[in-house]
């Protein structure tokens, strides 16, 4: 998917989370950045509305909850909305090529452009007399970006120039210098990995984006090694970290009826005063509370600590992000 395109369908997704109404395919048009045409022309329109179709289906394919249908029984064009509380994705697994198509995906959603082009979108709806609810996106907003070695370790796996950078492990209290010849970064299991050949130890290493300290330097020459063909980076850190075990358990309260994609994942329910009491199996609490905090005040965390505590940064760091925003 090009740059191009992925931003268009991140607006068109924000522009149909901004409003409660059904918005009509002219409408779209006029608002979102990228589907800029002149309807009077019939072959420019036309390719508007091949574009459209496009777009609707590769959003439908991503699991995306995009619905038509009409405002009022007045309106003769249907419109389209997504549902706000449906948007929850279940965990997804993604091959190499995918997971780089996310990181790239996630580091447009930060890009100063992207959110100019989104900011200008929601003020086109104003302008247009829709009414846009200015909480209706919060919840999908990037809350954890991607890591900070991200940017530097895509750029030289992509260059193939060798690396150095500190790595910090859980047993050890001082980070370590490490150099690598990095083959590629890929997403497994929520976490960020870049993999390649560790020079020192002359071997395939993978590391957690996560836990490198401090700059990413490049070391020498882009073109300086050969990255060997078609190797299943994934495979790599699978067998590296190896499987997930959800030994955690959670406790939330979530209001009756909704949720219905964190219900999925609970292994105990029982009702409550405020809502359903659930339980619900976890392995990483930075991980579920990224998910509780997407349902807004649908959910709240009440245990165990760890996630709790996990729920509130994210929380204050939303907070953070829309008062430097609206400074």
């Amino acid at each position: 998917m090009s740059r191009t395109r992925t931003e268009r369908l991140v607006n068109l997704v924000i522009c149909l989370l901004s409003t409660r109404r059904f918005l009509t395919a002219a409408q779209i048009a006029a608002t979102v950045p990228g589907y800029e045409h002149d309807p009077e022309d019939p072959r420019d329109h036309e390719a508007f509305q091949r574009k459209f179709e496009r777009d609707k289906a590769e959003l439908r394919e991503l699991g995306v909850p995009l619905e038509t249908g009409t405002a009022s029984v007045f309106d003769q064009e249907p419109g389209y909305r997504i549902a706000h509380r449906e948007y929850a994705l279940p965990d997804i697994l993604l091959e190499p090529d995918e997971a780089a198509a996310v990181g790239i995906a996630a580091r447009l959603w930060q890009h100063a452009g992207l959110a100019a082009a989104a900011s200008s979108g929601l003020a086109k709806l104003r302008a247009a007399g829709v009414e846009v609810d200015p909480q209706a996106t919060l919840g999908v907003e990037p809350v954890v970006t991607v890591d900070p070695a991200f940017g530097p370790l895509t750029s030289a796996a992509r260059d193939r120039r060798a690396v150095s950078f500190s790595y910090r492990v859980p047993e050890v209290d001082d980070p370590a210098v490490r150099k690598l010849e990095p083959w590629g970064v890929v997403c497994w299991q929520g976490r960020w990995y870049v993999v390649g050949h560790d020079r020192d130890r002359a071997a395939t290493r993978c590391f957690r984006l996560s836990r490198i300290v401090g700059a990413v330097k490049p070391l020498g020459r882009p073109g300086a090694f050969s990255p060997p063909e078609n190797e299943d980076l994934i495979s790599h850190v699978a067998q590296w970290s190896g499987p997930v075990a959800h030994t955690g358990r959670a406790t939330v309260t979530v209001r009756p009826g909704k949720a219905a994609g964190l219900r999925r994942w609970a292994v105990g329910s029982r009702p409550g005063p405020e809502g359903d009491r659930l339980t619900i199996p976890y392995s990483d609490a930075e991980r579920l509370a990224s998910t509780i905090v997407g349902y807004g005040p649908d959910v709240r965390a009440d245990g165990p600590p760890e996630v709790r505590d996990a729920v509130i940064q994210l929380l204050k760091e939303v907070v953070t992000r829309h008062e430097v925003a609206a400074a």
